[in-house]
Parts: C-alpha cells; sequence; structure tokens
C-alpha cells in the first residue's frame, strides 16, 4: 500500500517542480527571445571573462614576460590588452564612459593586471546589460575612426575575446600549464 502512495506523491512533488521551473524561467526565456543577439552576446562575454581571468590567474607571475617569439606580445601585455580593449569596446557599445584603468604596463605587477583585467569585464557586464537588439543597426565610432553598427561592435568584442582565449591557452600550454577549458573543473 505505500509503494502506490507514494509513487502518487512522487508524480504530484515533480509536477509541481516543473510548473515551478517552468514559471520561474519564463521571465529569463522572454527576454533573451526578445533580444536573441545581445543575450547571445553577453553569454559569450561572460562565458570568456571567466576562462580569461582563470587563464591569467594560472600563469606564474614570472612567465608574465613570456612571448613565443620576439615579434608576439608577451603574457602580461596580452592581460592589459585584454583589459583596455574591454573597456574601448564596451564603452563604444553602451555610449557609457569607461573608468579610468590605473596607469599600467605589461610589466606590472601579475596582480595588478589581473585586476584591470577583473575590472573590464565588470564594466562590460554592466554596460552590455542596457543593450538590446532593437539598437543593434546604430551606427557608433569604433577603431580606426570609422563608424560601425553596434551589431558590428557586439559581434567583434565576442571574437576578440575568443581570438586572445586561444593566444592565453597557447602561451600557458608553451609554459607547462593546461588552459581552464582543459583542466577538469566547470567553465
Amino acid at each position: 500500500m505505500l509503494l502506490p502512495q507514494r509513487g502518487k506523491l512522487m508524480k504530484r512533488d515533480v509536477s509541481v517542480f516543473v510548473v515551478a521551473l517552468v514559471f520561474g524561467l519564463a521571465p529569463l526565456a522572454a527576454r533573451a527571445q526578445q533580444n536573441p543577439v545581445s543575450t547571445a552576446v553577453r553569454a559569450s562575454v561572460a562565458q570568456h571573462a571567466k576562462i580569461l581571468v582563470a587563464g591569467a590567474e594560472e600563469m606564474p607571475a614570472d612567465k608574465y614576460s613570456f612571448a613565443p617569439t620576439p615579434e608576439q606580445m608577451t603574457f602580461g601585455h596580452l592581460v592589459l590588452h585584454v583589459a583596455q580593449s574591454n573597456m574601448f569596446l564596451c564603452s563604444r557599445i553602451s555610449g557609457d564612459k569607461a573608468p579610468d584603468l590605473p596607469k599600467l604596463t605589461e610589466h606590472s605587477p601579475k596582480s595588478q593586471l589581473i585586476a584591470a583585467m577583473k575590472s573590464s569585464f565588470a564594466f562590460c557586464d554592466q554596460a552590455l546589460a542596457k543593450v538590446n537588439d532593437s539598437e543593434l543597426t546604430q551606427e557608433i565610432p569604433f577603431f580606426g575612426g570609422r563608424n560601425v553598427s553596434k551589431a558590428t561592435a557586439m559581434i567583434g568584442i565576442s571574437n576578440d575575446l575568443a581570438d586572445h582565449y586561444s593566444q592565453e591557452a597557447m602561451y600557458l600550454r608553451l609554459n607547462g600549464h593546461l588552459p581552464p577549458t582543459a583542466q577538469h573543473r566547470k567553465m
């Protein structure tokens, strides 16, 4: 007698859970459907923030001066470049003034370079939260004194971060470290 009763309770509990889940996620799903491009870019930037910061933390401080060849940037330069690019791109996309980064060089301490990278991603998170797909055709000033659509700039930041993560992963591997996405932790 207990088994059939228990089965009925479990079915009811599962049904209540599914209804609660659907109604709880409905506002998030509606926002994503209304703004699929800007939502996807925000998700891409957030994921790249996690893995780029984790990679910067993984690299030992004494390897921040490493460059695979003389023509390539050092690891420290890469971390600083990501921070500066994020501030520029997210400022242009959102129209918000980016906060000033401290005066850093590629030779600045690892902790300061990582702090600048984290700060840039925090700014991007706040700045990109305001963007919606209805604005994507608006022209904004971009690199080289040219104007591009917000859509171009948003796709550009996602591409830029993917490019820089591939650089970071290569630098890590050349120094005997696994990049974050190759490690056995959730990224």
